[in-house]
């Protein structure tokens, strides 16, 4: 599934909402086939929402995809207190996945391990050990300066910047207006702006 586009000439993310919105009550009913379909596709959405929120590393011994298959089990416990028509499935969907992210960092405070995945085979082609470090930082810089905006701020960026989604498909499941959701990813660029100008220098 593809996050939105912001002209939408077929309705198609209207037709894309009313499948998930389908698939998620037929699977709330135990419906396996329908459980499989909706795990396919908001599998994708999922990656990408842990991905922008974690970085590429790992976050102590989990990395994004390690989240990412956290939040989809966790959907599948979860799918029977979904209630069609509540709220939009990928507000329930991103709830689950904001909280597993939470969890990940939590964990993550408590552990001091450094895990490794054993000697290497042969040589590493990627980047060296300084690029890793250089990226490796701004990632961290970035994680930080989204740690000090308020969450509905992070949650539009995320939506928005990251995954993609227009301000209607992020107000749907934001449960907010589009011109809301334009006016917060407004401020908060302002607002990282003005951390990142005010963050000392050296």
């Amino acid at each position: 599934m593809r996050a939105g586009r912001q002209d939408d000439p077929g309705g198609e993310v209207a037709r894309r909402e009313a499948e998930l919105d389908r698939l998620a009550a037929a699977a709330a009913t135990g419906d396996r086939r329908s459980v499989g379909r909706l795990l396919e596709l908001v599998r994708q959405p999922v990656l990408g929402y842990c991905r922008a929120r974690m970085g590429s590393r790992a976050v102590g011994l989990q990395t994004a995809e390690d989240v990412a298959q956290d939040v989809l089990l966790a959907l599948c416990g979860a799918l029977p207190r979904y209630r069609s028509g509540e709220k939009p499935v990928m507000a329930f969907v991103f709830g689950i996945a904001s909280n597993k992210v939470v969890d990940a960092f939590r964990v993550a405070g408590r552990d001091r391990s450094d895990p490794t995945d054993g000697m290497p085979d042969e040589p590493d082609a990627g980047p060296g050990p300084e690029l890793s470090a250089v990226l490796g930082s701004q990632v961290d810089e970035l994680r930080t300066l989204l740690g000090e905006i308020p969450e509905n701020y992070r949650e539009v960026l995320v939506l928005r910047v990251a995954l993609h989604y227009s301000a209607e498909e992020t107000a749907k499941i934001m449960g907010s207006s589009a011109g809301a959701v334009r006016v917060m990813q407004h401020r908060a660029m302002a607002k990282l702006r003005k951390l990142i100008a005010d963050r000392p220098v050296g």
